[in-house]
């Protein structure tokens, strides 16, 4: 589990195709301290360390995850949002996250505003519904808190701090975004579609 607060900004180091898609990613963590085996959310996708250095970690990426995400579109230099798995007694500053990617959504609108940046972003048709305003969502890995909802559409709201701590400051128009809905509206609509069943039943 983790919480959507990036920790770290990775960088793309090397790629190789062997079956899965392998991963070298440069990161500022202290890999003494991280085990073979752990888990790292790369841009909000959560994935193993299977090999690694003092300043770098390996992962291996399976062809679902690849269709699933936007992690077809790494590239070598590609900077990364980095997050830890959530210990027991750290703080919970975002929102709940399991690194289960359910879809990509596209940078659709891009507007500064202030000192903000304000984004529009279209989710899949199938998980417009899961959109609320004032909901959270993940996006890349990061925390966000959706302004409004049309349709398809979101907006959310970057201020400067958040820009600089992440790989935000990088997006652009028609950028592909990892998307995580929040896991308190999956259960909500789950629970919605098992009473309907019910009542038909």
């Amino acid at each position: 589990m983790f919480t959507g607060i990036i920790t770290d900004i990775g960088e793309i180091l090397a790629l190789q195709q062997e079956g899965d898609l392998r991963a070298r990613i440069a990161t500022g963590y202290d890999m003494t301290g991280v085990d073979l085996g752990a888990s790292i959310a790369s841009d909000g996708v959560c994935l193993t360390v299977v090999a690694k250095g003092p300043d770098w970690y390996e992962v291996q990426v399976s062809a679902e995850t690849v269709s699933k995400t936007n992690l077809g579109d790494w590239t070598i230099g590609k900077r990364v949002n980095l997050e830890r798995a959530l210990k027991v007694g750290d703080e919970l500053g975002g929102h709940i996250v399991s690194g289960h990617v359910d879809g990509v959504a596209e940078v659709v609108g891009l507007t500064e505003v202030g000192g903000s940046t304000r984004l529009l972003f279209r989710a899949p048709d199938h998980l417009a519904g899961f959109i609320a305003p004032k909901g959270s969502v993940a996006l890349d890995g990061t925390s966000l808190t959706v302004n409004d909802v049309s349709g398809a559409e979101f907006g959310v709201n970057l201020i400067p701090h958040t820009k600089q701590v992440t790989t935000w400051g990088d997006v652009k128009m028609g950028d592909r975004i990892n998307l995580e809905i929040d896991t308190l509206a999956r259960y909500v609509a789950r629970l919605r579609d098992w009473e309907r069943h019910m009542d038909s039943a």
